[in-house]
């Protein structure tokens, strides 16, 4: 088989996979409902991964870690807490719209796979974290333990997303982005 045929498919099984994990759950989505959906056969599926675990992760991964890095550069870009903020606030939500599928199977799957990460690997988490900690210990924010503060951020930004995975606020977040981040500048700013 050709590369590009190989990655194709390996391409069509990943996206066709996050659609019913995101849909009806990892552990109720079987290797056969992935294979027909791609319109494989389920041994052709394990060419590309041994099992549907390897599949969760290998997307998992991939993309947590990617998101990181966009998170850390963009971050990178401003001096000030709160638009260090801001900007990946705006990522989360354009990140959201352009992929919910995506997005979703990253928040939904996260618990089972972020323990598999190495320690060394930054996270969306550390990057936050990192941005909230040396916020306070240049006093640009109030004095607060960083993991609150950090929890509180993906809080803000989370729960929304959430409620657009069940159908209770529209899905495009981007609309909701300022008040977004008037609302986690002013929990991480209000001790």
């Amino acid at each position: 088989m050709p590369r590009h045929r190989f990655t194709d498919t390996r391409d069509r099984i990943e996206k066709a996979a996050m659609r019913l994990f995101v849909a009806q759950g990892v552990r109720e989505t079987s290797v056969r409902d992935i294979a027909r959906a791609v319109d494989i056969s389920e041994g052709a599926l394990y060419r590309h991964f041994v099992s549907k675990e390897q599949l969760v992760w290998t997307i998992f991964e991939r993309h947590y870690v990617e998101f990181a890095r966009q998170l850390q550069t963009l971050a990178g870009r401003e001096r000030s807490a709160r638009a260090k903020v801001a900007a990946m606030i705006r990522e989360f939500c354009r990140a959201h719209d352009e992929n919910p599928t995506l997005f979703r199977f990253l928040l939904f799957v996260q618990h089972g796979q972020l323990s598999r990460l190495a320690p060394e690997t930054l996270t969306p988490v550390d990057v936050i974290r990192n941005v909230l900690g040396a916020a306070i210990a240049s006093r640009e924010i109030p004095e607060q333990h960083p993991d609150l503060a950090t929890a509180v951020v993906f809080g803000v930004v989370l729960e929304p997303v959430q409620f657009a995975a069940y159908g209770r606020l529209p899905c495009e977040m981007a609309s909701f982005s300022d008040r977004l981040i008037a609302a986690a500048w002013a929990a991480v700013t209000t001790v």
